[in-house]
């Protein structure tokens, strides 16, 4: 699931087994080959789509020769000319609602698929501009915390360019900043410049407002939902405005 949640954090702290990193650098390399064609050419300094794409896939360890292998094959032209993006939206248990980014070159089987994954987890596709007003695009940095204080990074933050900071909790070990889509790279470099670790910068999806999910019935149900998705070949990122209590997110075994 694309975007910050306390469910998104456990999920990476309990790392990626072999078959799922197969199937995100897969993901990743279509990401790459999209950017290559849709955003302007090989260089990510001059298609800023592609300079993100190359940082999901650093981001998630995907060698260096794979992602260069990769520019060079879309350059090359007919890989991913086929490749068609189809977002699809839909609600999940609890009235959350949900957005479902693909590539494919068989819409068929992609909507059939999704369909399915709907139905077979307590959720329903809706019609195109069902939910999609509920989501909003934004840049989202996430930076490590460890030892620093987090209302002087945050101040740091806004004077670098950011639009906003999510409040953070006795316990919570990262920050979560908030930018235009198109100052991610330079916050997150100003950052970096600055010793900060930065986790995460990505320009992502996010919900105006959340349904925090009370029920830990309904909260599995959403979360094996978004796993279900995201487990479909063609599905590039799953976005929710569920909000997952963390004791619910921990305990969640899929």
């Amino acid at each position: 699931m694309s975007g910050h949640s306390k469910w998104a954090q456990i999920r990476r702290s309990k790392g990626v087994n072999d078959a799922r990193r197969g199937q995100l650098f897969t993901r990743l390399g279509r990401e790459i080959v999209v950017a290559v064609r849709e955003g302007g050419g090989g260089d990510p300094n001059a298609n800023f789509r592609l300079r993100m794409a190359v940082q999901h896939a650093r981001d998630a360890n995907m060698p260096m020769d794979n992602i260069e292998r990769t520019i060079k094959r879309a350059l090359g032209g007919g890989e991913g000319m086929q490749l068609e993006e189809i977002t699809y939206e839909g609600y999940g248990p609890g009235g959350t609602a949900m957005l479902v980014q693909t590539l494919t070159e068989n819409r068929n089987r992609t909507v059939a698929e999704v369909r399915n994954a709907f139905h077979r987890n307590a959720g329903n596709m809706g019609e195109n501009g069902s939910v999609d007003w509920l989501f909003e695009n934004k840049g989202i940095i996430e930076v490590e915390l460890k030892g620093h204080d987090p209302d002087e990074l945050s101040l740091e933050a806004i004077d670098m360019g950011a639009d906003d900071v999510e409040p953070v909790g006795p316990d919570d070990k990262t920050l979560i900043i908030y930018t235009d889509p198109s100052d991610v790279e330079k916050v997150r470099q100003a950052l970096e410049v600055r010793k900060y670790t930065v986790l995460k910068a990505e320009s992502t999806l996010t919900p105006k407002s959340r349904i925090t999910l009370t029920e830990e019935k309904v909260a599995y149900q959403v979360m094996r939902l978004v796993e279900k998705l995201e487990d479909l070949d063609d599905v590039q990122n799953v976005y929710t405005n569920a909000d997952i209590p963390e004791e619910f997110a921990a305990s969640f075994e899929g």
